[in-house]
């Protein structure tokens, strides 16, 4: 197969990208968990978790059930709709590939077709990152808060400006994806009846604390089966008393929430 081809189906999705995360899914339905799948990937557990973040937040519905364990990561199998979407992206995948193949013998115009797809493609640093709905959009003279549900119910709303909302045309029912920096997720634990003034509060219950030297990275597993994740200072971390499995919150300006449609 040419490079142009290539090119074509990985600005499709069905590139080596996807494929792995389609590849880390059915390792996981066949192991059982995310540390045996990582170990027959040939990738490590954190990078394998972090994929499994990512899927399961872009996704219409939680892919996995996942029981909180301890390093191995406890275990965790595909729900319906995580094996109908394996099931899916290998039918279209071969489809794909077979209609590709068909159009591929006119170089010319399959390159053309190739450079537009690939500006379409977009990469984030952002840890977070979210599929949802919009459902709310209070619009202002500056400023528009558009409020998105995530797949799971929680709803995030985000600060756009008028420019950005008119270019994004953003509009109730659309979906659009929410993007937050780790760094931009404030963990608070045991607010009872306090008052805040963020604007975004996503409670649950922690599901990974990976210390290193300086920082903590903590994952925070909601209700609806998407995750968030925040980078804390180690001190910070020590002082909240943070523990996997223990009850917390993530607090997000949404003037932190970065908006995006595809």
């Amino acid at each position: 197969m040419n490079t142009t081809v290539q090119h074509l189906i990985g600005a499709a999705g069905f590139d080596s990208r996807s494929s792995r995360g389609v590849a880390l899914l059915e390792a996981i339905d066949s192991c059982g968990s995310i540390n045996s799948a990582a170990k027959q990937l040939g990738m490590s557990y954190k990078a394998a978790w972090e994929q499994v973040d990512l899927l399961n937040n872009l996704a219409d519905a939680p892919l996995l059930k996942r029981a909180v364990g301890g390093r191995g990561g406890g275990g965790t199998e595909l729900t319906a709709a995580g094996r109908q979407l394996v099931r899916d992206y290998q039918r279209i995948e071969r489809e794909y590939r077979r209609f590709i193949a068909q159009v591929s013998e006119d170089v010319s115009d399959a390159a053309r077709l190739s450079g537009v797809l690939r500006r379409m493609e977009m990469k984030v640093s952002a840890r977070n990152v979210w599929n949802g709905k919009i459902v709310a959009i209070s619009d202002g003279a500056v400023n528009a808060l558009v409020t998105l549900q995530l797949a799971g119910g929680e709803q995030l709303s985000a600060t756009v400006t008028r420019e950005s909302f008119e270019y994004l045309v953003l509009a109730v029912g659309c979906n659009a994806l929410a993007l937050v920096k780790s760094s931009a997720v404030v963990i608070a634990c045991n607010l009872g009846t306090a008052k805040i003034s963020t604007r975004n509060l996503l409670c649950g219950n922690i599901l990974r604390l990976v210390d290193g030297p300086v920082s903590s990275e903590v994952t925070i597993g909601l209700s609806g089966g998407t995750t968030v994740t925040a980078t804390v200072t180690r001190e910070s971390a020590e002082a909240l008393e943070l523990q996997e499995g223990a009850q917390a919150c993530a607090l997000i300006k949404a003037s932190s929430v970065l908006l995006a449609v595809v």
